[in-house]
């Protein structure tokens, strides 16, 4: 059976297997753009259903465009596990996850009495709202943007203790300058003023009422503005690096374990090493 699972596609399989997870054909991009299409039609009909004067005027075409693009995002799943050596594979992937969340709470729904159950149905129904994440299968901008956050993420946690460490640190100093008598109750309570200091946001349920506090508030604003951009160069860098080592990326996609972005000239999955089949592309 492993031999079977392990065998190169071809036939109708290649061919659907190439429009679907590859873009550098003209059906491809064809495909992936009705994709993009449907999945931010689909999405807005869930966001528009959500106001009541629009769902008690026009609730039964809601309820129908959403049944017809789940049957369409069915069929879709459905073809994707068809079409690729490994459906089990697929389908406990991140995209294939997303794309089983994408059908699941319509068909849910029917098995959720909507009064009589302690999860209301519309719970289910903003569960659709997850299908925008089925874009980041079709933009390869997202995948870069992806592999920068991970590249960075050590870089992003050392920043993050020291957020945290400074919110601690001015929260103490201003539950003992402010005090509960000025709204300062607590550390914590305090902490949350830091937070929304420093972020620039400054709601103004708690405000300092000394002048000593107002100094300390002031320095946290102008500090809360140099750390912003912290993440943002982080980030920014890692993208920068992000460029290939060796030819253009593509949407090659093994067919062993999924991964995409094979340049044209490679002939080996970067990932698990399986032959490549040779690109095709318009």
């Amino acid at each position: 059976m492993d031999k079977d699972i392990d065998k190169p596609l071809d036939g109708w399989r290649l061919r659907l297997y190439t429009i679907i997870f590859e873009a550098d054909t003209v059906a491809g991009r064809r495909f992936d753009q009705t994709l993009i299409g449907l999945i931010l039609l689909s999405v807005t009909v869930v966001v528009l259903d959500s106001v009541a004067t629009l769902q008690a005027h026009a609730g039964g075409l809601f309820d129908a465009l959403e049944w017809l693009f789940t049957l369409i995002f069915t069929v879709e799943y459905g073809l994707r596990l068809l079409c690729v050596r490994r459906p089990l594979t697929y389908a406990l992937s991140f995209y294939g996850i997303i794309d089983l969340i994408s059908v699941l709470p319509t068909y849910l729904a029917l098995l959720v009495p909507e009064a009589h159950f302690f999860i209301d149905v519309r719970i289910l129904r903003l569960m659709r709202v997850f299908r925008i994440f089925k874009l980041t299968g079709y933009v390869s901008e997202y995948n870069a943007l992806g592999r920068a956050l991970v590249a960075s993420r050590r870089k992003i946690m050392v920043f993050l203790s020291f957020v945290l460490m400074v919110v601690l640190i001015m929260g103490t100093v201003m539950y003992v300058v402010e005090g509960p008598a000025n709204g300062y109750t607590s550390i914590p309570t305090a902490m949350y003023w830091a937070v929304t200091t420093m972020t620039t946001v400054g709601f103004g349920d708690i405000t300092p009422k000394t002048d000593l506090g107002r100094l300390i508030s002031s320095l946290m604003m102008i500090l809360g503005w140099g750390v912003l951009a912290v993440p943002t160069g982080i980030v920014t860098t890692e993208l920068a690096m992000q460029r290939p080592t060796f030819g253009r990326p593509t949407t090659r996609t093994c067919q062993r374990c999924l991964t995409e972005g094979h340049p044209p000239e490679a002939n080996y999955c970067l990932r698990c090493g399986a032959d490549l089949p040779e690109w095709q592309h318009d």
